[in-house]
């Protein structure tokens, strides 16, 4: 683990989405970094595309969680 350099303005914007999305500030920005980089690998999906694909991999069934 390592220590990553940005800037205070973008900081800023990951902890205020960090209370909107219930995740901690490193959490947030993990979750950034990881779907920019399934995003720039995979650049015909969507994002709505690149979700599905990594709940199906983590095994995770939606239709039983909202009663589908």
């Amino acid at each position: 683990m390592g220590i990553v350099k940005i800037s205070d303005h973008l900081h800023e914007e990951i902890r205020k989405a960090s209370s909107v999305m219930v995740r901690s500030i490193n959490a947030q920005a993990e979750y950034w970094i990881k779907i920019g980089m399934l995003a720039e690998a995979n650049p015909t999906m969507t994002f709505t595309q690149i979700l599905s694909e990594e709940m199906k991999h983590a095994d995770v069934d939606i239709r039983k969680i909202v009663g589908g």
